[in-house]
């Protein structure tokens, strides 16, 4: 969005200090114009902000068009790439197997210290074990190319907020792999996410758009209700509350299509992995 450009300096400079080095780089400006990038980095300049998910696509776009990428890198503007072989691990793991189609990187602050949203599990006391998830961090992830163009895209109507969950839960569902590898380090200031006004009700909103695109109908009202409870237990503010009570009433009233509902099959490798679609 055109707010960090000494730390968009600093994630590119981490970038090409890689052994093995990015085919291409490109930088979307969410409505904002683009200036003083390196050489050789592709600039697309957008009239407004579409969001996470729209900005991310728009760059998945520019990227088939050179039509020379196999895996794309995602990587926060505020970001920092800790370590010079990220993109050669990236490429071993995904060479060694051919149905991952996710790796999630760890993100850390300066500290070392892992925020608890930031391990993608339920279960988050050690962030430094590795292991397949059912979601991934938007701030530090690959995917592969053959994958997206099985599942489709970021979720656009989105805008920000769950969108990795969605495009998890679709790729789990056509059998693809999601890996948690915490060797792989990005280092990104700790931040609270309530600090975007728009994130109560954003959260709220898309988490039961995530529900109705697709659990099993069984399934939504558990899944909803679970996260009613946790949302009332944990948020403390007045004004939060209200927010996410219109997005959660915006989600119900508003159509997200299209809704297909995960295989049953998906329902139990989730399970497995130790987060069952209810939470």
């Amino acid at each position: 969005m055109g707010d960090r450009p000494d730390e968009l300096g600093a994630l590119l400079g981490s970038v090409a200090a890689q052994d093995l080095a990015a085919v291409r780089v490109v930088v979307v400006g969410n409505g904002v114009p683009l200036r003083g990038l390196p050489q050789g980095v592709t600039a697309v300049e957008l009239p407004e902000n579409l969001g996470v998910s729209g900005g991310r696509n728009v760059a998945l776009a520019r990227l088939r068009e050179f039509g020379d990428v196999d895996v794309v890198v995602n990587l926060d503007d505020d970001g920092l790439l800790v370590g010079v072989g990220v993109f050669g691990q990236l490429r071993d793991l995904f060479t060694a197997d051919p149905r991952l189609g996710i790796v999630s990187m760890r993100i850390a602050d300066e500290t070392g210290s892992c925020e608890r949203r930031h391990v993608p599990r339920l279960r988050v006391r050690d962030p430094l074990r590795a292991g397949l998830v059912t979601t991934f961090l938007g701030g530090g992830h690959a995917l592969r190319a053959e994958m997206l163009a099985e599942i489709g895209e970021w979720p656009e109507k989105f805008f920000y907020a769950h969108e990795e969950t969605d495009l998890a839960w679709r790729a789990l569902d056509a059998g693809w792999k999601v890996l948690y590898e915490p060797r792989l380090l990005l280092q990104h200031p700790h931040t609270s996410p309530s600090r975007h006004a728009v994130y109560y009700r954003m959260i709220a909103r898309n988490r039961v758009w995530l529900a109705r695109r697709h659990l099993p109908a069984v399934l939504i009202p558990v899944y909803l209700g679970t996260w009613i409870v946790l949302t009332l237990a944990r948020t403390r503010s007045a004004a939060g509350l209200r927010s996410w009570a219109r997005g959660f009433a915006e989600g119900v009233r508003t159509p997200c299509p299209p809704r297909k509902p995960m295989r049953w099959a998906t329902v139990w490798t989730m399970t497995r992995l130790g987060r069952p679609p209810i939470i």
